[in-house]
This record gives C-alpha cells, sequence and structure tokens, in this order.
C-alpha cells in the first residue's frame, strides 16, 4: 500500500510541475529540463529504494557456492533478463550485488549474512485491484486498445503513466536500437513492444498486445 500511496504522491508532484513551471519561467525549454530532470530522479530513487529492500529480502545463510548460488537464482528470478554479478565480501559477511537491466539502468546493493531475512511489512499487505483502462489516439478514435490500471490512479494519472512509459521505452537502449532499425516510433509499435513489467511498474498492464477496431453491434430486430 505504501508504494502505491509513493507513487500517487509522485504523480500529483509531476502534475503539479507542469502547472507551475510554466508560471514560473517563460523558457519553456527550460521548464521542460527542469521537469525532466525532477522525473528522472524520482524514479531513480523509487527504483533505488525498491531495490534495497529486495536485497534486504533475500535469504543468505552463509557464503559458500551453494548459497550465493541460490541468492543469484532468486535475484535473476526477479530480473530475467538482466546481468546479475555478485561478490562475496567474507570480511564484512555480505554479497555485493550489481544488477544491469537491458534498459541501461543499473543498480548496487548489498546482502548480509542472515537465514532469516527481513520480512516485506509487518501488516497485511493490500492488494490492489486492476480496472479496465481503454485509450484510443486523437486521430483513430474507433481504435481502442484495451489496458488496465490500478484502481487507486485516476484516468488522467494512468494516462500520465502511460505517456512516461513510452517516453521511457524509446529512451531505452532496446528502443533505441529498434530506431535504429527504422522501426516507427508510435504508439502502436510501443504496444507491442514494451515490456510488462515497465507498464507494471507504473500501475498498468496490458490486456492485449493487438490493438482491434471497436465492435459495432447490429441492432436486432424488434
Amino acid at each position: 500500500m505504501k508504494k502505491s500511496t509513493n507513487q500517487a504522491t509522485e504523480t500529483q508532484l509531476l502534475q503539479l510541475l507542469k502547472k507551475v513551471l510554466p508560471k514560473a519561467t517563460h523558457d519553456p525549454e527550460l521548464a521542460g529540463k527542469i521537469y525532466e530532470a525532477v522525473e528522472h530522479e524520482l524514479r531513480t530513487t523509487s527504483r533505488t529504494t525498491a531495490f534495497e529492500k529486495f536485497c534486504s529480502r533475500v535469504a543468505l545463510p552463509d557464503l559458500e557456492p551453494a548459497s550465493v548460488q541460490d541468492a543469484k537464482r532468486q535475484i535473476s528470478e526477479s530480473f530475467p533478463d538482466a546481468d546479475v554479478t555478485l561478490r562475496p565480501n567474507r570480511k564484512e559477511k555480505s554479497l555485493e550485488v550489481e544488477v544491469a537491466l537491458p534498459d541501461g539502468a543499473q543498480f548496487t546493493g548489498e546482502i548480509k549474512v542472515n537465514a532469516n531475512p527481513e520480512a516485506e511489512s509487518d501488516e497485511p499487505e493490500v492488494k490492489l485491484k486492476f480496472i479496465p483502462f481503454p485509450v484510443c489516439l486523437p486521430g483513430d478514435k474507433e481504435l481502442v486498445w484495451l489496458f488496465a490500471k490500478r484502481e487507486d490512479l485516476s484516468p488522467d494519472e494512468a494516462g500520465i503513466a502511460l505517456t512516461k512509459c513510452e517516453d521511457d521505452f524509446w529512451g531505452s537502449k532496446t528502443g533505441q536500437k529498434l530506431l535504429r532499425d527504422r522501426v516507427e516510433r508510435c504508439f502502436p509499435e510501443f504496444v507491442s513492444r514494451a515490456p510488462a513489467g515497465l507498464l507494471a511498474e507504473a500501475g498498468l498492464k496490458r490486456h492485449h498486445k493487438t490493438p482491434e477496431a471497436i465492435k459495432v453491434l447490429r441492432q436486432g430486430k424488434k
């Protein structure tokens, strides 16, 4: 629940910045740079905090090869496409962790030797439901993509999150490679190629990869 609250707060802050910056400066380029810098810092801080909490929950009874391998398995299951590097530190009785994600992000952490890792939370976890979030482009409102959003996100917040996901995707190493391969930078290509994890981190899910036009039902005979 705390993670959802933090994400909602970050979204509200970014919305506030969009309103305030144009009033604080008449230089749109400067306003855009400030917004992007704040957005990037919020995202980096949030992901780093999440990674540190993840490391605190990994069981590591000792630094024997079998235990280190088991820790690597736990990390690889959570980050399936990442490059994972582990360095045992016997003096500090810890395991140094480096994770490099396909989008270029890198995280470092430390797993202390502990057979009983930190519990995720003493409070019961409140699982938020996902509800339908259909979207369309201004130029073709009959072509709808059916996403899902966390129920605590408003349509506007979900829209901002989806736009941010698209920007992050095309700015990633994978997105840049696709652009060099002359894949068109457009919403349909993003929908079909975006990693599920990228959307999930923003509180979104993709119901259908393939967009379909709205079905117009025929009126039955009276």
